[in-house]
This record gives C-alpha cells, structure tokens and sequence, in this order.
C-alpha cells in the first residue's frame, strides 16, 4: 500500500532514498508544534496522531499502518508539525529531509496531488468527529469502533485511546464496552478490543440507541 497521489515507483525512490529510523511502542516519532524538518515513511507497524487542545484535552485523530507518508503536510505547507505522532508498536520508516523529500515529489509531479489527499483526510476526520459528537455514548463507542477497526476485526487501542477519538472518559468507555461484551459483539483483554460481531456491531451504530 502507497499513499494516494503518490506512484509505486515515487513511492520506492523517496524509501531509497531515506534514512532508516527504528521506533519502539510508546516512541515519539514526530510532536506537535516542532519545525518540520523531515519526512517519515513508514514501512512497519502503527502509529497513532495525537493533538493536544489549548485545555490540555488530547485527540486522537488516526490511526496508521505501513504504506503512509508521516509529517508530509507541514513539510510542504511550510507550517509546524500539527500533531503529535506516537509508535503503537515497534516501527520501521525511512527518514528525508524536507528539502530532499519536496526536490522527489516536485520532480514526480504529485505535490498537489499529496495535499489534497492529506486535506480530504483531515477534512473526513473533523466530519467524523462533529457527526460522533452529537450522539450519546453508547453509538459513539460503537461507531467509533467500527471506524478504528477499518476492515478488521481488531481495534488495537485501548480505553482511553478510544475515549480520545470520541471526547469519552475512559470511565464511560469501559461501561459502553462492558455492555457490548455481555451482547457478545466484541472481547477485550489487555488492552486489545476485539470486533465478533460485526453485523451486530453494525445494527447497534445504525441503531443510535443512547444504550447498547
């Protein structure tokens, strides 16, 4: 999987031509607020982005997995690094530089191409989020677990990293999900939420009911 907007061979010149940077779980990869000076392309694991409010409140804003282009928007919109992105378990990228990272995609033609796909996903997530917000909290768990989870059925996020997505204390988390377990739509154990059911899941998020 490669970024849209970029070509395989694009995609496989910029990982020639990077550095290799190895993370570990809990690693900060790139934070909030510092000046872009490089590029990530991850080639293994997941992260996620994080965004501290001015209240001290932190969003979760996505998760990513191999084939993602990692801090490409403040490298090409010349702006400080907009989120804070942590390894959600060991992580393998190749490190450009911003000149060297803007001089392969100039010359491939996709900068355009790179941001509008980079805004339409942040112009997706802040949809998202203002649709979830609106709903009480059992559908906004639900909801929000079918999106973390994509195509699969592990969610891979703990409580409060699922409250993060959705403005929930992890409290109030743990009570949706404890709910959703006895309905036997999803596991959990250890940090690791588990989809079982997911055309119950399904039902429950088209549903809207206050209570799962």
């Amino acid at each position: 999987m490669i970024p849209a907007g970029l070509s395989t061979r694009t995609w496989k010149s910029l990982v020639a031509a990077g550095a290799e940077r190895r993370f570990r779980a809990g690693d900060v990869l790139l934070r909030q607020g510092d000046p872009p000076s490089h590029v990530l392309l991850l080639l293994e694991g997941r992260i996620k982005a994080l965004l501290a409010l001015p209240d001290g409140e932190i969003l979760l804003l996505a998760v990513r997995g191999p084939g993602e282009l990692l801090g490409e928007i403040a490298v090409l919109g010349g702006d400080d690094r907009s989120a804070t992105v942590v390894a959600m378990d060991a992580c393998v990228t190749r490190a450009l530089p911003a000149d060297r990272f803007r001089a392969l995609v100039s010359v491939a033609g996709a900068e355009g191409d790179l941001l509008r796909h980079a805004m339409r996903r942040l112009r997706e997530g802040e949809e998202w989020r203002a649709e979830t917000a609106a709903l009480p909290a059992g559908p906004r768990v639900v909801r929000a677990l079918l999106r973390l989870a994509g195509t699969g059925a592990e969610v891979g996020l703990g409580q409060q990293e699922i409250g993060q997505a959705v403005g929930l204390s992890r409290g109030v988390v743990a009570a949706e999900l404890a709910r959703l377990r006895e309905l036997g739509v999803v596991s959990t154990e250890r940090g690791r939420t588990v989809i079982t059911d997911r055309r119950g899941l399904r039902a429950l998020a088209a549903s809207g009911r206050d209570s799962v």
